[in-house]
């Protein structure tokens, strides 16, 4: 096989894995034995919003190539099926074609509907406030919160705004939220709904990965993470702090 088809292969598979949230080392791993799959000598970084990699041959010829990353979530199904794919292609390599179907159909994979990903942001907000001693009443109010939330949250991201902006405006909604369900049933705990309704904004998956990165050796990764998870918990807390401010003065 040519080495930019090689090239193609492994910068589209290292493409979905970093644009699913896979971490840093698991892609520079992945990219790598596509490569020797196809007896090249192949050397990715895995950056934060891309990939570089280097090709040698067997003649010693080096090629390097790059791609942007721009859209980014967690969808651990495609991650699986990535991570099939490169075992499968280091016992039986695959043809050009044959292999950029299987990763279209990956790319092409049926994501969760809108309906499942609401009902897990409600259950999720419902069972956190019980887990941090709210009641059941705190409870419903947390998961309608988180739904009101979570559809407003999915309409402002495809807006385009830059990422602090949408987390606060997240937050905003919560606490005002909050806020207004304690002042029409007042033996509603606010607090707890907030504390129950923020975890389907907090970047859990983005923070493990980061640790992940620097207990593996990947410090720029993993600080590059981190800081990402802090800017998201920083914007959702100011924009909850807004309007606990804002109502408890109007209160």
């Amino acid at each position: 096989m040519e080495i930019k088809n090689v090239i193609d292969i492994a910068l589209t598979t290292g493409e979905i894995l970093l644009a699913n949230g896979a971490e840093n080392y698991r892609i520079e791993e992945t990219v790598s034995k596509i490569c020797s799959s196809y007896n090249l000598v192949g050397e990715c970084i895995a950056m934060s919003n891309g990939i570089l990699l280097l090709i040698e041959d067997s003649h010693g010829e080096k090629t390097t190539s790059m791609k942007k990353v721009k859209d980014k979530h967690v969808d651990l199904y495609r991650i699986e099926l990535i991570n099939s794919f490169s075992r499968n292609l280091q016992t039986n390599p695959l043809s050009y074609e044959d292999a950029k179907k299987h990763l279209d159909k990956i790319k092409d994979a049926p994501n969760f509907t809108m309906n499942v990903r609401t009902l897990a942001a409600c259950m999720t907000g419902f069972i956190y406030t019980l887990f941090f001693n709210g009641s059941i009443l705190d409870g419903i109010a947390s998961s309608i919160i988180c739904l009101i939330t979570y559809i407003l949250f999915e309409k402002i991201s495809q807006l385009g705004f830059f990422q602090f902006l949408e987390f606060y405006l997240a937050g905003v909604l919560i606490g005002g939220a909050s806020i207004f369900s304690h002042l029409i049933i007042p033996t509603i705990n606010q607090h707890n709904v907030i504390t129950g309704a923020i975890m389907i904004l907090l970047p859990g998956v983005v923070l493990t990965n980061g640790i992940k990165d620097v207990l593996c050796g990947d410090f720029s990764a993993g600080i590059s993470k981190f800081c990402e998870a802090m800017i998201v918990i920083t914007a959702v807390g100011v924009g909850i702090g807004t309007s606990l401010f804002i109502g408890l003065k109007g209160i």
